[in-house]
């Protein structure tokens, strides 16, 4: 079983930045891949970008590529999401997830954290 736990969310302005951070415990993550996702009011969940844990291949939605950037540390088990160049298209809740090799749909999720962008 793995645990995940974000952090990081709040108000920001448009133009500004963020860093969004994920706990992850329970069990050693050995080729997981980690992702993280958001879902805004009256919209369905959407891939945001997603890092393997061993490697650091890393994917992008194109809403967000070139303004965000996923990364890991592997000695504190985190899993982190840098924002740039937030939009109010932006706000949305943000989930970090994660799901083993062997899996194609992701099977482990957080509880999620609120980010609003004021224009």
């Amino acid at each position: 079983q793995v645990q995940l736990v974000e952090s990081g969310g709040g108000l920001v302005q448009a133009g500004d930045s963020l860093r969004l951070s994920c706990v992850v415990s329970g069990r050693t993550l050995s080729n997981y891949r980690m992702g993280w996702f958001r879902q805004a009011p009256g919209k369905e969940r959407e891939f945001v970008a997603a890092i393997s844990w061993i490697g650091g291949n890393r994917i992008y939605a194109d809403s967000v590529k070139g303004r965000f950037t996923i990364s890991r540390d592997t000695a504190k088990n985190m899993v982190y999401l840098e924002m740039n160049s937030l939009k109010p298209e932006d706000t949305a809740v943000y989930y970090c997830a994660g799901r083993s090799p062997t899996r194609s749909e992701y099977e482990y999720w957080g509880q999620g954290t609120q980010v609003t962008v004021s224009s």
